[in-house]
C-alpha cells in the first residue's frame, strides 16, 4: 500500500524537485492558498490549504499522512512553524518526519539561522516519531540570484571575500530526501545527514566555470557587507533576512563553509553534482535575453 507524504514548503526549490523524485508515493502538498496551486494539481498532487503559522489550520492537512517532509522558511518564527507541524503530525499519528535543516545548525552557530534550526532539530529528535534531519550546505541555486548581473555585465558581487564553500545542487538535496522517504522508516531513523557538493569551491572558480559555459568572461567582484546589505534592502529583502545573510557571509568569509562530506554519494550511490554540472544545466539563466 502506498504511503502518503505531506510536503511542506511545497512551492520552494527543494520541495518542487522532491516531488519529481518521489515516484510511487501519494503526495499531498500543504499550501497557504489553495487557489494558487493549479500547477501542483496538474501534476497529480493533492493540494490542502494550511499555514504553519496557524496551528488551527493544520489538523485536517495531516490526517491520514504517513510521512512529513518538513521545510520551514527562514524567519524569526521558524521554530514556531516547525513546532506547529511536529505537533500536528504527532496528533495525527504520522509515523515519520524528515526535516530540512541547515549546515552547521547548532546552539553556538555563528548565524541566527543555524541557532534557530538547532532548536527545531532538537524538538524533532524528541518528537516520538521516526525522524531524519538533513543539513545541506549553501545551495548552488543561490547563484541564480546573481543571474541578472551576470547576464547584463558579466560580473557578480558577494560579500564573502575569498571563501571556499562546499556548495550543493538543490536537486541532490531533493534526491537524498527522496531516498530517505522511499526507504523503510527505520532505515534512517535517528540520522542527521550533512549534505555537500563534491568539493569546496571559491566564487572566483564559480566565475570561471560560468565563463566556460557561457563562452564569455565572467568575474566575481567581492564587496563589503554594507554594500551588499544596501543592495539587498534595495531589492525589498526584509531587514531580518539581510542581517541573517550578512551573518552567513561573515562566517563563510572566515572559512566556516570550507567543508565537504561523502554523505550524498553514500545515500545515492553516485557522486553529487559538481559546480560545472550546475552551470552547464543552468547556462540559459545567465544568458542575456534575445532582443
Amino acid at each position: 500500500m502506498s504511503r502518503t507524504v505531506l510536503i511542506t514548503g511545497a512551492t520552494g526549490t527543494v520541495s518542487t524537485a522532491l516531488m519529481d523524485s518521489l515516484k510511487g508515493r501519494s503526495i499531498r502538498a500543504l499550501v497557504r492558498d489553495g487557489s494558487r496551486a493549479e500547477r501542483l494539481r496538474e501534476r497529480g498532487v493533492e493540494v490542502v490549504a494550511g499555514d504553519l503559522g496557524d496551528a488551527r489550520s493544520l489538523p485536517a492537512a495531516f490526517e491520514g499522512v504517513d510521512d512529513v517532509w518538513l521545510l520551514t522558511p527562514n524567519g524569526p518564527r521558524a521554530p514556531e512553524h516547525s513546532m506547529n507541524a511536529v505537533w500536528a503530525a504527532r496528533e495525527a499519528g504520522v509515523e515519520r518526519v524528515v526535516r530540512l535543516s541547515v549546515v552547521g545548525a547548532a546552539h553556538d552557530a555563528p548565524n541566527r539561522s543555524g541557532r534557530l534550526h538547532a532548536l527545531s532539530d532538537r524538538e524533532t529528535e524528541l518528537c516520538g516519531m521516526r525522524w531524519t534531519i538533513l543539513r545541506p550546505h549553501w545551495f548552488m541555486q543561490n547563484l541564480l540570484n546573481e543571474a541578472g548581473d551576470i547576464s547584463a555585465t558579466g560580473t557578480f558581487s558577494l560579500n564573502m571575500a575569498s571563501a571556499r564553500v562546499g556548495m550543493i545542487d538543490a536537486r541532490d538535496i531533493a534526491d537524498c530526501a527522496a531516498r530517505v522517504l522511499l526507504d523503510p522508516p527505520d532505515r534512517h531513523h535517528g540520522a542527521t545527514y550533512t549534505l555537500t557538493g563534491p568539493r569546496s569551491v571559491s566564487f572566483a572558480e564559480v566565475a570561471r566555470h560560468l565563463g566556460h559555459a557561457l563562452g564569455r568572461s565572467v568575474a566575481y567582484l567581492p564587496v563589503g557587507d554594507a554594500a551588499k546589505r544596501k543592495e539587498l534592502l534595495g531589492h525589498g529583502v526584509p531587514e531580518w533576512m539581510a542581517d541573517m545573510l550578512e551573518e552567513y557571509a561573515r562566517a563563510y568569509a572566515s572559512g566556516w563553509g570550507d567543508l565537504t562530506t561523502g554523505t550524498v554519494a553514500e545515500l545515492l550511490g553516485r557522486p553529487p553534482r559538481d559546480i560545472a554540472d550546475f552551470v552547464r544545466d543552468h547556462a540559459w539563466a545567465f544568458t542575456p535575453a534575445a532582443g
